[in-house]
């Protein structure tokens, strides 16, 4: 439970640091975060990308001004907050849920860091930070879900 909490809390901090270099740069364009140590590290350079929005596919779709078009920080703060409320809930349903979720969020985490390498040629430390933390969810949730008692079939 507490290396749960350890990994949402950290997830979401890092999720609202990103919500918030993203605002940032929109009032001020000139704005650098903390996170940019150069021009190929650069989590501001990422998160006003195209792709820091909706994982990069959502404008595709929807168009760029779609209110389904969020930023990906906003997605990670809802997935952690799931993650770590969720965790406390006991039952196959919750451990269903918690091991979904973190699959999606594997397959998002896979998708973005191939963005990262080989579309946007940047190193995002708040990204691959989130990615692992994702790969630990994962882990946990599968774990839970395998300790699950077995239904029996008739």
């Amino acid at each position: 439970m507490a290396a749960r909490a350890a990994l949402c809390l950290a997830g979401a901090a890092l999720s609202l640091y990103a919500l918030h270099v993203e605002r940032a740069r929109a009032r001020d364009p000139s704005y650098r975060a903390a996170c940019d140590l150069g021009p190929a590290v650069s989590c501001t350079r990422v998160f006003a990308s195209r792709w820091g929005r909706g994982l990069g596919l959502v404008e595709v779709v929807a168009g760029r001004d779609s209110v389904a078009n969020v930023p990906n920080g906003a997605i990670g703060v809802v997935f952690y907050l799931l993650q770590g409320l969720l965790g406390a809930v006991p039952g196959r349903a919750a451990a269903a849920t918690l091991l979904g979720t973190s699959v999606a969020s594997a397959m998002a985490s896979l998708w973005l860091a191939g963005v990262l390498a080989f579309g946007l040629w940047d190193f995002c430390l708040v990204c691959i930070t989130t990615y692992v933390l994702n790969a630990f969810l994962l882990a946990l949730n599968w774990r839970r879900w395998r300790r699950l008692p077995r239904l029996k079939t008739a």
